[in-house]
């Protein structure tokens, strides 16, 4: 079992830059495909970023290419996401979430993990 813990969020002005950590417990996170995900009010959870358990594969949501970046450090337990070009739609709850695997592809839907994280807050400012 995993426990994840986000951290980084905050209230930014449009057109800045966060960065998102999740940090994981437990000796195996190498084996993990990790993603991240956000929930705006009253809208659906939605897939935003994903990490292959070896870290050669990613993936993006269309509405965040260019502007995300996923990244892992195995040795620190802990997946990034970089934000840049904040934009008001960016506003979220962003949740990291794990599943453990064999395989080194990408997971990009919610059903397909099993560990979440409490989520951090993004708040964007126009």
């Amino acid at each position: 079992q995993v426990q994840l813990v986000e951290s980084g969020g905050g209230l930014v002005q449009a057109g800045g830059s966060l960065r998102l950590s999740c940090a994981a417990s437990g000796r195996t996170f190498s084996n993990y495909a990790m993603g991240w995900f956000r929930q705006a009010p009253g809208k659906e959870r939605e897939f935003v970023a994903a990490i292959s358990r070896s870290g050669g594969s990613t993936g993006y949501a269309d509405s965040v290419k260019g502007r995300f970046t996923i990244s892992r450090d195995d040795a620190r337990n802990t997946v990034y996401l970089q934000i840049k070009s904040l934009k008001s739609e960016d506003t979220a709850v962003y949740y990291c979430a794990a599943r453990s695997t064999a395989f080194k592809t990408i997971l990009t839907t919610a059903a397909q993990y099993d560990y979440w994280g409490q989520g951090t807050q993004v708040t964007v400012s126009s």
